[in-house]
């Protein structure tokens, strides 16, 4: 039986031969060295030290005798090793600066992004906070629920004394409805009183 090589799945295309020969490489790694070279470039110690290559290389060949100098007067080499560096330097400086440009270009576009989230999320937040304003200006507070309870106890006692007022007006109209009937007895008992005293005198009379 054959065995199916590794790597080979009929899911996925096969790479072509000149792919595999072409080097494989990081497209963002010759950036991020740009980016390191041209900050080194920038700094102080780098400056220092070309400072003090130049001194020792233009001193050397000044001060050594003629058959031991490798640069004379007017130091030409060392005019092509500046100009070689400038060369390669100030296309790494721009490398990096495009890097850096295309960076702040992403981050003020998330920084948009994200102020544009904020403000959105802001009126949301308003407006929810005037949904609750007005939500809350239509529920019943401390304050109203005191007063509404206080004119409605008010209300209660002045109703308990109007019962009152009404009940003790009932019981004096009792009274006086009981009342009647006992005067009525006796202003007819006093009527009634002198003529049987009348009538006793004439009865005594009589048996005398």
């Amino acid at each position: 039986m054959r065995r199916r090589r590794r790597g080979s799945r009929l899911d996925q295309p096969r790479l072509s031969r000149r792919a595999s020969l072409r080097p494989a490489y990081e497209s963002d790694a010759f950036g991020r060295i740009a980016e390191r070279v041209a900050r080194f470039i920038g700094t102080a110690r780098y400056l220092v030290a070309q400072s003090i290559v130049i001194v020792l290389w233009v001193a050397y060949n000044i001060f050594v005798p003629s058959s031991g100098r490798f640069d004379e007067f007017p130091f030409i080499f060392l005019t092509l090793v500046l100009s070689l560096q400038a060369a390669y330097a100030a296309p790494l400086i721009l490398l990096a600066q495009n890097r850096q440009d295309d960076r702040d270009r992403a981050n003020l576009a998330q920084d948009r992004e994200q102020s544009v989230r904020t403000r959105d999320d802001t009126e949301y937040l308003a407006r929810e906070l005037a949904a609750v304003r007005i939500t809350i200006g239509e529920l019943a507070t401390r304050d109203f629920l005191r007063s509404e309870l206080r004119a409605l106890l008010a209300e209660l006692d002045t109703a308990d004394r109007d019962h009152d007022h009404d009940r003790e007006r009932r019981d004096r109209r009792r009274r006086r409805e009981g009342e009647r009937p006992a005067r009525r007895d006796r202003a007819v008992a006093a009527e009634q009183a002198p003529a049987e005293k009348r009538v006793r005198d004439c009865d005594h009379g009589v048996e005398g």
